[in-house]
Parts: structure tokens; C-alpha cells; sequence
């Protein structure tokens, strides 16, 4: 729960920052949302590094070496793990080994095979809100994929490690929250799988209806 409190405690300095991201980032209004609960690599490494000032800083190991990797500046457009010709594609679409970034060369450091990124501690089979960052609305359909067991988080995810089907769908789920704004969301209610222990990873898949644009990311948890 140590990640959950420190992004309700960066939620006020996100907002402040807004227009620094657009600012640092022209690209942005072409980036549209990520996970945000449980959160996706890029905005929990994000809130990792997120300074007072605005700038990035990160301090845990899992985002310092996706940066070594990528630099700090994609962490500004975490929400723009996108394909523009994905179309809704998966697995042969998107290589194996670079699931996390969609095949999206610029977050390729965030698909380090590696233990140590920020975790939210989850329960196997509660019921949660999931929330996804609206930065720039649009419709489309949600689909949420786990790990299976005995998936090794120190080697390159494959489509192999994750269960074949989705454990949560939704399609134009509310909002909540300004679009535009580093705390608007979309919001679903959903369980978690039931069976799972330790550390997996979430995986998304945002499908929009208006554009071949997909969304992709892995949002890393400890199920306890």
C-alpha cells in the first residue's frame, strides 16, 4: 500500500505540474491515459521521481534503470504508451520481450525484465476500482490480463506468460475528474484474480472504437 498512499500524496503536485508536462512535452495532446490503479510502470515511476519542483528524480532501482535506458522525459508523457496503427492487436503484434512499451521504442526501458519496479499490494480475487488516466477521452474498450503462475519477472514478458483471456473487461466505462488533468480517470469496478501470490503483472489493453490507436501497459503487483 506504500506506492497507493504516495500517489494520493502526489496527486496535488501532478496537478500543479500540469503545465509543465505540456510545456516539456508538445506531444502530449496526442497521448490519451495509462493505468493508474493499480499503476502502470510509466506513472508509477513517474510518482517515483516527481520533485516539487516538477522536475524528475527517481529513487527506486526498477525506474532508475528504465531511465538509463529511455531518459526521464518520456516519464512527462506516462500516459502515451500508444500504438497509432494497433488496431486492437496483440499478441503478434506487439513483440515478445516488449509488451510493457507496446513496441513503442520510446518507453523501451520500461520493459526491463526486472523485480524491483514500483509493486501495489493487491488481494487475489477482492473486488477494486480500477482507474485510468482520461487525459484525452475517447471511447473504447478496457481489457485487463494477469500473469500466470510461475512467470519469471526477471525474464523478457511474452505473450506466453500472460493467461489467454482477460480477467476484467469494460467498454466506455464513467470518468471522473477533468480530461486533461494529471487525476482525471476512467473508473470500473472489478475483481481480482482469485489464486495468484506474489509479485505479477497486470496488463492493459485500451482499444479505442473512434481510431486504430491502442494503448498498452504493465502495471506491476504483489498479490497478498
Amino acid at each position: 500500500m506504500k506506492l497507493l498512499r504516495r500517489l494520493a500524496v502526489v496527486g496535488t503536485a501532478a496537478a500543479l505540474t500540469a503545465g509543465l508536462l505540456t510545456a516539456v512535452s508538445p506531444g502530449a495532446v496526442y497521448a490519451h491515459g495509462a493505468l493508474m490503479m493499480p499503476a502502470s510502470r510509466t506513472y508509477a515511476c513517474y510518482v517515483d521521481g516527481l520533485t516539487p519542483q516538477g522536475n524528475i528524480v527517481n529513487k527506486n532501482a526498477g525506474c532508475i534503470a528504465a531511465a538509463n535506458v529511455s531518459g526521464v522525459s518520456p516519464l512527462y508523457n506516462w500516459f502515451s504508451v500508444l500504438r497509432s496503427d494497433g488496431a486492437g492487436r496483440t499478441r503478434g503484434f506487439v513483440p515478445d520481450g516488449q509488451l510493457c512499451s507496446g513496441g513503442n521504442s520510446t518507453f523501451r526501458g520500461w520493459d526491463l525484465a526486472r523485480n524491483d519496479f514500483p509493486k501495489a499490494s493487491v488481494r487475489a480475487g477482492a473486488n477494486i476500482q480500477f482507474r485510468y488516466s482520461n487525459w484525452a477521452a475517447h471511447p473504447g474498450r478496457f481489457d485487463l490480463y494477469v500473469t500466470r503462475n510461475g512467470w519469471n519477472p526477471t525474464s523478457p514478458l511474452t505473450w506466453n506468460d500472460l493467461e489467454s483471456s482477460p480477467f476484467s473487461s469494460v467498454t466506455n466505462p464513467p470518468q471522473n475528474g477533468g480530461v486533461g488533468t494529471s487525476n482525471g480517470h476512467y473508473y470500473w469496478n472489478g475483481n481480482l484474480p482469485s489464486g495468484k501470490s506474489g509479485h505479477h503483472i497486470i496488463y492493459s489493453v485500451w482499444t479505442r472504437s473512434d481510431s486504430q490507436e491502442t494503448f498498452y501497459g504493465c502495471s506491476d503487483v504483489t498479490f497478498s
